[in-house]
């Protein structure tokens, strides 16, 4: 074990580029306070914007109030997506949602980590990929690099640090496998 301390004065993120250019990030920030984050009920212009400014977004999804989206040109939504009130997704990389995913009021989904065993705090960021069918429950952390299986739950206020396997239920902090999931017709 060495003595060497974090010296944040060394953080430098000039290599991370977040996509877009200045004038476009700027302009989502204002959007995504305005119309994501605000208590604005309507789904359709959420959907709108967020195609503006790059997602890939599918038919079907439901939006609700008090969200917010990072950056919009890293998301990928399939069809039939429900995001619950004040998600959060941190996409400093890409998120790709499948189809038939629900995320509960409070999730976050977070893309992008500092390396704590850098004295420099480094910036580390990596893909999340959620499959078709998975559901993430209230107030549950995604966090970067997982691949949450297809048709997995993470419950509620559980953490998955790592990947979750498809068709199975998961809870805790870690998330470990609890059961396997069923679904009856």
């Amino acid at each position: 074990m060495g003595n060497a301390k974090t010296d944040l004065s060394k953080f430098n993120n000039s290599s991370f580029d977040p996509g877009g250019n200045a004038i476009s990030r700027t302009l989502w920030y204002f959007i995504n306070v305005m119309v994501l984050k605000g208590p604005m009920p309507f789904m359709r212009p959420k959907r709108f914007w967020l195609r503006v400014f790059g997602a890939k977004i599918g038919k079907g999804l439901v939006i609700k109030p008090h969200i917010s989206v990072k950056y919009p040109w890293n998301l990928e939504i399939g069809d039939n997506v429900w995001i619950g009130e004040n998600v959060w997704i941190d996409n400093l990389g890409k998120v790709k949602i499948g189809s038939n995913v629900c995320i509960s009021q409070g999730a976050m989904i977070m893309s992008g980590n500092h390396n704590f065993s850098k004295s420099n705090f480094e910036l580390m960021i990596k893909e999340i990929s959620i499959e078709d069918g998975a559901w993430l429950g209230a107030k549950s952390l995604v966090c970067q690099g997982v691949t949450v299986g297809s048709h997995a739950v993470l419950s509620v206020s559980s953490v998955a640090s790592e990947n979750l396997e498809p068709y199975s239920i998961y809870r805790g902090n870690p998330a470990t496998k609890v059961k396997d999931r069923a679904i009856d017709n």
